[in-house]
Parts: C-alpha cells; structure tokens; sequence
C-alpha cells in the first residue's frame, strides 16, 4: 500500500460526519436489544487508502484495533464456537452464545451456528455436497480474471436465518456485516463492504478496520495496488445508551488517519487462511481519548 507522507494526509471527517448525522436526524425505534436507537438508512463512506487506513481517531482504539481482523481471520477459516474464536484471539463472543440463546436456537453449547459467518464464508452449503469456500475462490477469481463484475461474498444463508411463527434461525445473531464486492479498476483494486446493520459507535469501527485488512490482504494475494474501500451501512444507528458518548466525538476535530501494513510475517503468508491478526502492525496513530461505551448484544 503506498500511503501518503503523514503530514500531507487530509483529516477525514466520514466517521464524525456519520455520528453527526444519526444524532440530529436519524429516527427513533425500538430494539429486540432493549434500548431505543437512533437509524438512518443507506450510508456510505469512501476511504482513499492512500490518504490512511480507517482506524478512527475520534476515540482511542489502540487497545483493539487488530482484535476485529483475528475476527475476520476465524471467519474466512470456518469458525463458528466459542474455543475457534478463542484461538484467534476472540474474547468477545461470550455474550452471543449463552446457553440460553444456543438452546434456543437448537444449538451445541458455545456454538454460534452454521448460519453464521463462518459456516457461509467457509462452508457455504451446496447442494453438490461439501461446503464451497468463498475466500478462497474469491482470490483464485480475482487472479484468473480481474476484469469480472462477479467478486462477490456474502455471508447470509437464507434457509439459516429465517424467523417468526413455527420457524428456528440456525444461528444466534443475524450476519450484520460481510457482504463484500470487489473490482478491479484501471489496474487498481476497490473493495465494497455492505452492511445489512451497524452500530456505528461500537462495531462499526471494528467492521471498518476489518474489511480494510481484507482489502490489504487481497492486495498482497493478487498483487493489484489497492486503491479504495468502501463501507455501506443500510441500517445505521446509535442506541439511546450510546448517546452522550457519540455527542462527545462528534465535540472532537477530526485529525488524520494512521498507517497499517503488513508486517514481514504477513508479506509472507500465501493463502488467505493463514493471516492473522498479529500480521498487521500501526503507526501514525494519532487519536483523541478512548471512551466507555455501552454494547447491546
């Protein structure tokens, strides 16, 4: 990635623009999560990765930000319990995978199910027998023949995710994030990642970190300069809880994105199975305080 000197990036103003946004217009609803949210519909930011990498600076994320790509990473390999999470890093599933929420789902212990992102990403069901892979085949399409409009991944088995009277999803929580299109532009690589819903104060700069490593990644395994993510949001939102501390950032001037590569453990790796977290390192990080906020799981 051939980023921009530090001093010469512009401030990026997305992620302050979009808690701006929800918090003087978007719409009051309730939540199956407990407290009411503020939502706005189809939101989209654009990241220039030249200009940084979208690690927001608007409250301190050092202490997690390759947490959510350990995530990533155990989703492209198929995991979908608790002690897979745990091996890359994971430490945050707990709450969506309770024994009640797993009973409830006719689900082993700890098991998150197989309409989750793991099982779609790595095991998509066929109906010609073994489970499809999509990472890998979206790697091996993008090297065999770029110009295609068709580098797609999604995340959602619809069989898996079905509700209301007589009907059991197979999974704890409904995909939020993962629906992923690639192109291949004048010899330059844009990434677009939708998301069906973000909580824009907590996970949604997790889901921007993430999928901006995708896109470093797919960079390095197809050796196409990287040149842009994008990150749409359709059902975006602030629960009630979150409020006071959402005002607080959007108080804050927007400062300059930092600088995320691949290490050389990382420049190594062949096969998009073997990234993990720890191959990612930060620098140029500049962010005001961290901040406590509220999650609804």
């Amino acid at each position: 990635m051939q980023y921009k000197p530090f001093e010469s990036r512009t401030p990026d103003t997305q992620y302050h623009d979009l808690l701006e946004r929800i918090l003087s217009s978007g719409e009051k609803v309730p939540t199956r999560q407990g407290p009411q949210a503020l939502t706005l519909m189809q939101q989209t930011m654009r990241f220039d990765l030249s200009n940084g990498f979208p690690v927001i600076t608007d409250r301190n994320a050092s202490a997690f930000w390759n947490k959510p790509i350990g995530e990533l990473c155990a989703f492209i390999n198929g995991a979908t319990t608790l002690d897979e999470f745990e091996s890359f890093g994971c430490d945050w599933w707990g709450d969506w995978a309770t024994p009640a929420k797993t009973a409830s789902r006719g689900l082993p212990p700890g098991d998150i199910g197989p309409g989750s992102y793991g099982a779609a990403f790595h095991d998509f069901p066929t109906s010609e027998g073994p489970g499809f892979d999509q990472f890998s085949h979206l790697v091996e399409q993008i090297n065999e023949l770029p110009e295609l409009r068709t580098h797609f991944v999604s995340p959602w088995i619809p069989q898996y995710q079905v509700r209301g009277k007589g009907k059991q999803p197979r999974t704890t929580i409904a995909p939020c994030h993962g629906w992923v299109h690639v192109r291949v532009l004048n010899g330059r690589l844009h990434l677009h990642m939708f998301q069906r819903s973000g909580d824009v104060p907590v996970g949604v700069p997790s889901n921007m970190i993430q999928y901006a490593a995708l896109t470093l990644m797919l960079e390095h395994l197809t050796g196409i300069p990287a040149a842009a993510y994008y990150h749409t949001i359709s059902d975006a939102h602030i629960y009630e809880d979150q409020i006071s501390q959402a005002e607080t950032m959007v108080g804050r001037e927007p400062r300059r994105l930092p600088t995320v590569r691949l290490n050389d453990a990382g420049r190594a790796v062949a096969d998009i199975h073997d990234f993990r977290a720890e191959h990612f390192e930060l620098a140029d990080y500049d962010p005001h305080p961290g901040l406590r906020i509220p999650v609804s799981p």
